[in-house]
């Protein structure tokens, strides 16, 4: 779903995976809609984007964390 839509190159923003054609990161829009933007206003702050291209940057995210081995958080006692 994401293919063609989030590339890496080294050249741009140090080969972070981006939306193609710009340089905004997948780690920019998943860091937006986890602190609570919705979809509206990240393509307000970011004309160049489309629901499409966020899309992209979520299958892609959820793809990574799949190929990743993830620790549990241990929790802190208060």
């Amino acid at each position: 779903m994401y293919r063609g839509i989030i590339q890496s190159d080294p050249s741009i923003m140090m080969g972070k995976p981006v939306i193609a054609g710009t340089r905004i990161t997948v780690e920019l829009v998943v860091e937006k809609l986890a602190g609570g933007e919705t979809v509206d206003q990240i393509l307000e702050a970011h004309p160049r984007l489309t629901r499409e291209a966020i899309q992209a940057a979520l299958a892609f995210a959820a793809e990574a964390l799949r190929a990743d081995v993830v620790y549990p958080l241990r929790e802190t006692v208060r």
